[in-house]
């Protein structure tokens, strides 16, 4: 799951380069969350850095849709054809700069759920190999080699860093503390305690495990408790509600004499409606899933 900003068509380095003269329009912040954000997801991007390339994309991409819908107006024959240009480019960039700025946190939550997703089955991974004698290092390789996802990936940089020579434990307490997801954040500062302490690491990783089960299952419990009214509502905009609408319809049109390219039209927004209504819906059970499944 590689970090790509949305609605650019270049690299993190050109788009770096390219920008550069609006990146200096702003000054460095502490304690950013962006800048947290863009560490996270290891783009060689600071707070400025990422700033510069919105502005740059906004002022670029204004200026193409400025020239497309002015053309387009002036065609047409539209009064004011460069006003209303301006207006709906200043409104599209606006958008497409917007979801740019929010897309460092977004990416930011799916490796988060990712990384949750298979917590669980790397540490029974784990736990076997502990069993089985195998040292915590080569465990974690084995781990970083594995289909584990986001999770393997954070692996990947702590074995990096072990084969340099820094300490297991340093390196796992650092990962804890860079970390956005809490239960990723807890397993390895549990790790890296036990490493310190010098305590039976298979005893650890199985309470992890113990607790993160706990933990799903009132996960579980409270995604149920959030999808009985998400299907009620469900129920009443996307069936009870289209169907009372059809029959309404029939009716209304019926009596008053609508035309028919009208009663098509009527007809063909309700569908739309309804489809629209059933695609916000899959999307709101999925954003609600718990990150733990």
């Amino acid at each position: 799951m590689g970090f790509r900003i949305p609605f650019t068509s270049s690299g993190i380095e050109k788009l770096r380069s390219r920008s550069r003269p609006f990146s200096s329009w702003f000054r460095h912040k502490k304690d950013s969350s962006l800048e947290g954000y863009l560490k996270w997801v290891d783009v060689n991007l600071s707070r400025e850095n990422y700033l510069g390339i919105v502005l740059w994309s906004y002022v670029n991409l204004f200026l193409i849709l400025f020239i497309i819908f002015s053309i387009v107006f002036m065609i047409v024959g539209v009064g004011f054809f460069y006003l209303i240009g301006a207006g709906l480019a200043a409104v599209f960039a606006g958008f497409v700069s917007f979801s740019q700025l929010a897309y460092p946190k977004v990416f930011v939550s799916k490796k988060e759920k990712d990384i949750e997703k298979n917590l669980i089955f790397a540490l029974e991974d784990i736990s076997i190999q502990l069993n089985s004698g195998i040292p915590l290092f080569d465990i974690l390789t084995n781990v970083s080699n594995s289909n584990y996802g986001e999770l393997s990936v954070e692996f990947k940089k702590a074995v990096k860093r072990i084969g340099s020579g820094e300490p297991e434990a340093e390196v796992l307490a650092d990962l804890s503390a860079n970390s956005h997801s809490v239960f990723f954040k807890r397993t390895l500062w549990q790790i890296s305690n036990g490493l310190n302490a010098g305590s039976d690491m298979s005893m650890i990783i199985q309470d992890n495990i113990k607790t993160l089960n706990e933990e799903q299952m009132i996960q579980i419990q409270n995604y149920g408790n959030k999808l009985n009214p998400l299907i009620m509502m469900y129920m009443l905009i996307s069936v009870i509600i289209p169907a009372l609408s059809v029959s309404f319809m029939t009716v209304i049109a019926s009596m008053i004499g609508l035309e028919e390219n009208l009663t098509k039209g009527a007809f063909i927004g309700l569908f739309v409606l309804v489809v629209f209504f059933q695609i916000m819906f899959l999307g709101m059970i999925k954003s609600k899933r718990p990150s733990l499944l």
